[in-house]
């Protein structure tokens, strides 16, 4: 009955949370997790690769819209050169003036290079005394040339090819009516052979829609677009968009590739590469919104279809569930008729699953609880029975120690001295041995015990042995397991010293050993040998088959039984030298 209470207090425990609210829970859990994993961490990671696509797609188109402007900046310096080294031209510097004849070969040189060219929109001619030549320009005032802002870049990098974006107050005007923001100047000094000083510039403007050809074909997906810009951080050529003047030309700042800006509350990826040749930086922008928009849409579309998803598995995990659940409740309904003392109840769900099986196991329970306690019943009356017959039992040891009593005193009336003292012992051993009905003695009852029974037996055997017994004052009062020592002496009696020839000796210790009471009873006599006494420890430790006498193994279970493992016996011998049994037992307090 105690067995059932406890299983149905921790049913009553457990019963409070629904197995079908469970069952769902994990159900929908397990199910999200996919969807989850599909609707965030699937498009997370599209995204981050379109990301990186379309940035290495931009980077690449970025170099080679570099690489187009620094062809044509190549191919007008090779022009200039060129140009530099005619015959008509070099004279023109090496004389710093040009005659009529002079002046028309030059002026056919250069247009016969801008026919042959179309990009070119003008060439200039600038001599280091301000004499000049020109084809697609005329000069707007007196002032020198060479003092001219494009004419000091080019001297100060004789070597150099210098670029000037959007050549604004110029004192030359495009005789084809091409405004500064149409053209980008190109210019170079021109020194001399021999002493190397500068002796004039050449100056070629470029049409800026050559330029605005190479990004025609420069698409970056939705919304994106290139531009170009000076090392000033002056716009060279930029499409009509509205973007373009909110993103300062010198982003990314420092030797980042590249950077993320926010415009009027959009993302933009902004890339930048900067020539090395031209000093001009090529920027390409593009906004991360319309670059992820497909991502979004495929997470919207995700979002909607685990929705739905969602509403179809709860629907068929209620079903799913029902089914495990409904059998389950079943068995807690017979359980709670069972604690409310019905036993006749049994489950009778299919035995083909688990919880048929589980069924069974409780039909068995309950088959198996109604025979205890049938058992129990039984047990009971016979246990009154056997109390009857103890009561009855304990006349005989009764009638026996008063008995003793009445022998004792005529003993002493008749002055038999040894009769005395062995009736007396007796006694005293009835009278411990029957404590009243009682489990627990003092230490010093006990010892008082086996003392008397040390007494009898050295009457008995007379000069074969001497005994001593030692226990701490502060240990007397302890108590103990009765009749634990007596056995224990006797047996090293007759199966130690009895055994061996000559005198021997007995000692009883009580001590405290690792706080627990240690009591021990040591021989002098035969001892035994190693296989013997590891069988005899080895059927104490383990309970296995009993080795030596029935008071030996009943001590040691008696003392198991009330506290358990490390209490009890244990045995060291040594063959022909004696034994030592040692008895471990909790330290308990006194009695009151």
């Amino acid at each position: 009955m105690r067995r059932l209470s406890s299983f149905n207090l921790g049913f009553r425990r457990g019963r409070s949370s629904s197995l079908r609210l469970k069952l769902m829970v994990y159900f929908i859990v397990i199910l999200l997790l996919p969807l989850v994993s599909l609707g965030l961490i699937g498009p997370y990671l599209y995204a981050k690769s379109i990301e990186r696509e379309t940035t290495s797609h931009m980077a690449s188109m970025i170099g080679q819209v570099n690489k187009n402007i620094e062809l044509h900046v190549h191919e007008m310096e090779r022009l200039i050169d060129l140009i530099a080294k005619t015959e008509a031209v070099s004279s023109f510097f090496e004389r710093g003036t040009a005659t009529g004849a002079a002046h028309g070969d030059i002026l056919a040189t250069l247009t016969a290079v801008s026919e042959t060219h179309p990009e070119i929109a003008g060439v200039l001619v600038v001599a280091e005394d301000d004499a000049w030549v020109s084809e697609g320009f005329s000069r707007t005032t007196r002032d020198p040339l060479t003092e001219e802002r494009w004419y000091d870049l080019a001297r100060e990098r004789p070597g150099d090819v210098r670029l000037i974006a959007r050549p604004i107050g110029r004192n030359i005007r495009s005789t084809r009516l091409l405004g500064a923001d149409e053209v980008v100047s190109i210019v170079k000094a021109v020194t001399g052979v021999a002493d190397g000083k500068v002796r004039g510039a050449i100056l070629i403007d470029m049409r800026l829609s050559t330029i605005e050809d190479l990004f025609t074909d420069s698409v970056l997906g939705k919304g994106g677009f290139l531009f170009i810009a000076d090392s000033s951080g002056e716009l060279v050529f930029a499409p009509v968009n509205r973007i373009v003047y909110r993103i300062p030309a010198e982003s990314p700042s420092g030797e980042a590739p590249s950077a993320i800006m926010s415009v009027g509350g959009t993302d933009y990826q902004v890339l930048a590469q900067r020539s090395p040749y031209t000093g001009w930086r090529t920027l390409g922008v593009f906004s991360l919104a319309e670059t992820l928009r497909e991502v979004l849409l495929i997470r919207y579309w995700t979002y909607v279809i685990g929705g739905i998803t969602m509403i179809l598995a709860i629907v068929a995990a209620f079903f799913f569930t029902s089914s495990i659940a409904k059998p389950v409740l079943d068995l807690r309904s017979l359980m709670k008729r069972v604690e409310q003392g019905e036993l006749s109840v049994r489950f009778s769900g299919a035995p083909n699953d688990e919880i048929g099986e589980l069924g069974l196991g409780f039909n068995e329970m309950i088959e198996r609880i109604q025979s205890l306690i049938d058992q129990v019943y039984s047990e009971q009356q016979s246990k009154r029975d056997a109390e009857l017959r103890i009561l009855q039992e304990q006349i005989k040891p009764h009638f026996l120690y008063n008995t003793l009593d009445t022998i004792q005193w005529m003993a002493q009336e008749h002055r038999v001295d040894d009769v005395v003292s062995m009736v007396g012992a007796l006694t005293s051993l009835f009278r411990i041995g029957l404590n009243k009905g009682r489990e627990f003695i003092s230490l010093s009852d006990e010892i008082e015990h086996v003392e008397s029974y040390l007494c009898i037996q050295k009457m008995r055997y007379e000069d074969k042995f001497d005994y001593s017994i030692e226990c701490e004052p502060s240990l007397r009062s302890r108590r103990v397991l009765r009749l634990m020592l007596q056995p224990l002496v006797e047996n090293a009696i007759y199966h130690g010293i009895k055994e061996r020839r000559g005198h021997g000796t007995l000692s009883v210790e009580a001590r405290i050993e690792s706080d627990d009471l240690i009591l021990a009873v040591k021989d002098d006599g035969v001892g035994m040998s190693g296989p013997v006494l590891a069988q005899l420890n080895a059927s104490l430790s383990e309970g296995g088959p009993a080795v030596g006498g029935l008071g030996i193994r009943n001590v040691h279970e008696r003392i198991r039984l009330t506290y358990g493992r490390p209490y009890g016996l244990s045995f060291s011998s040594v063959y022909g030298e004696g034994t030592v049994v040692t008895v471990r037992h909790p330290l308990l307090d006194s009695e009151d």
